[in-house]
């Protein structure tokens, strides 16, 4: 078995080389799943792990992530980097809190974002980038590498304004930050934008009418599925239960290859 200096050490040095996907299990099925299609490591999602506690995003604590870290992480030999959300409180200890716990849970990396989902707020840039950097200094204090993720919400959050975005972003790097990523970005100027302005790798979030080939050739080198699985699944499901219900007919039980 993989010790988690060697996932995290995988982990990071997937980050130097070719763009690649980084997809989103939300439990220790989907994470199984996804190992045996030969990605090469696994994140978490809230969303996704919200919605199979039949909760919504935003309504977990930090005890049930690191548990949850704890469940993905056994599930496969994969590096697996966690969503912390905001870290589950506003103040820098927050932050460093959620590093260390899902660090001792067995993850070898993990997001912190800039949005306080008790409030309903972004933070402003110079207290973000105080968490930031007190999540990065729990990360280095590990015996392991940790690849630390800074999230600019802006673009998620009906703020798409992506000067701030990118100050925000260069303040996160300075402030210690591995990967930098600003969920929401649509177009390929706007990606061209953000990855030129920093000198991180820069984490996308996926949308139907994207490829990998085109992110990269925006200057992408980690392209995430977010939630988007775990919705597809349940709609799925929810699909084939309604026919059911509806009709009688069974014939939507027939697996799809």
């Amino acid at each position: 078995m993989a010790t988690q200096r060697e996932k995290g050490e995988a982990f990071q040095a997937l980050h130097e080389g070719d763009a690649f996907v980084l997809p989103n299990a939300w439990d220790a099925g989907s994470a199984r799943g996804l190992a045996e299609l030969g990605f090469a490591a696994l994140a978490s999602t809230s969303g996704g792990f919200a919605q199979a506690l039949g909760r919504s995003d935003g309504d977990m604590g930090l005890d049930e992530t690191v548990e949850h870290a704890r469940e993905l992480d056994r599930a496969t030999e994969l590096p697996v980097s966690i969503d912390l959300e905001n870290g589950y409180g506003p103040d820098p200890a927050d932050a460093a809190r959620a590093i260390a716990g899902v660090a001792a849970a067995g993850a070898v990396g993990g997001s912190i974002e800039d949005w306080d989902r008790d409030g309903g707020y972004l933070y402003d840039t110079e207290h973000a980038a105080e968490r930031v950097v007190a999540a990065a200094e729990a990360a280095r204090s590990l015996d392991f590498p940790f690849t630390l993720t800074a999230r600019a919400e802006n673009h998620f959050r009906d703020n798409p304004d992506l000067e701030d975005t990118i100050v925000r972003l260069r303040a996160y790097e300075a402030a210690g930050a591995d990967v930098l990523y600003a969920p929401g970005l649509r177009s390929d100027d706007e990606i061209r934008a953000v990855c030129s302005a920093v000198s991180k790798p820069v984490n996308v979030l996926a949308f139907p009418d994207m490829s990998l080939g085109r992110l990269a050739a925006a200057g992408a080198r980690r392209v995430s599925l977010g939630s988007w699985l775990a919705h597809i699944a349940m709609s799925a499901a929810m699909g084939a239960a309604g026919s059911i219900r509806e009709t009688g007919d069974f014939s939507a039980l027939r697996p799809r290859n």
